[in-house]
């Protein structure tokens, strides 16, 4: 019996070490984040601006970063009108690991509560939540970070936050935000949640809860009302979004 239980044994040890692809293969690699900026009203310079900045600050703040994709409409050229960012999105999807990969979608301009403005060389939309909610879904991209950094921004929330879908937002639904003027290098929001928050935080929660403070004195100090920034969803794919520090 005890030399049928040490065989046994034996030829246990033998079989893990010969099967160690199928224990590696349960193991997930670490996510790529990917990041699409999209400046889309030429109304300000400052959404140029800001879509640059931003994807450089938020390509440098992940271990394992990806693609990064920069577009806007100026007063001399048209690249971010709509039709330009579902092309962006469908073919990032058809490059990425859909199943692991993460796209951090950065989205500045004028907004509404029907969306956020696109405004280009004789070309003037809205970019509603539905409609960018069926251009993630048409280009398989499930698991995303959508920041909208615009006037009643919060709008985007309700539509597309879920547990694979962090979104934030720069105000709520029913308050403008602020920073959009010709000579300025960042909105309110931007500028405190990624040139800012992004400096100091450990975590998107962290970031958000730093840069909500940041512009809420900002505001006061200048008269106006909280545009009250908001952020839901992403339960799944928080943990895999640790910031490196800078």
């Amino acid at each position: 019996m005890r030399a049928a239980f040490r065989l046994a044994v034996i030829l246990c040890a033998l079989l893990a070490g010969a099967f160690p692809a199928r224990v590696m293969a349960d193991d997930a690699p670490a996510p790529h984040i990917h990041v699409v900026a999209f400046g889309l009203s030429n109304a300000s310079p400052v959404f140029t601006k800001e879509a640059a900045a931003a994807a450089r600050i938020v390509a440098g703040s992940f271990e394992h970063s990806g693609q990064v994709i920069v577009r806007a409409n100026t007063q001399t050229h048209s690249g971010a009108r709509i039709a330009d960012l579902r092309a962006t999105l469908i073919g990032l999807g058809e490059t990425m690991d859909a199943g692991n990969d993460i796209v951090f979608l950065i989205l500045t301009s004028h907004g509404s509560r029907a969306g956020a403005a696109v405004t280009a060389i004789g070309h003037d939309e809205t970019l509603s939540p539905a409609r960018l909610s069926g251009m993630l879904s048409v280009a398989h991209i499930k698991r995303r970070v959508i920041v909208v950094s615009a006037c009643y921004s919060g709008v985007f929330v309700d539509m597309l936050a879920d547990d694979d879908t962090l979104v934030i937002s720069a105000a709520d639904s029913n308050h403008p935000s602020f920073g959009c003027g010709s000579a300025d290098e960042w909105t309110y929001f931007g500028f405190a949640f990624f040139a800012q928050a992004f400096g100091i935080a450990k975590t998107l929660p962290e970031a958000f809860a730093a840069a909500d403070g940041f512009v809420r004195v900002r505001e006061f100090l200048n008269g106006y009302e909280h545009s009250n920034p908001q952020m839901a969803g992403g339960a799944a794919i928080l943990p895999l979004l640790a910031l490196r520090p800078r």
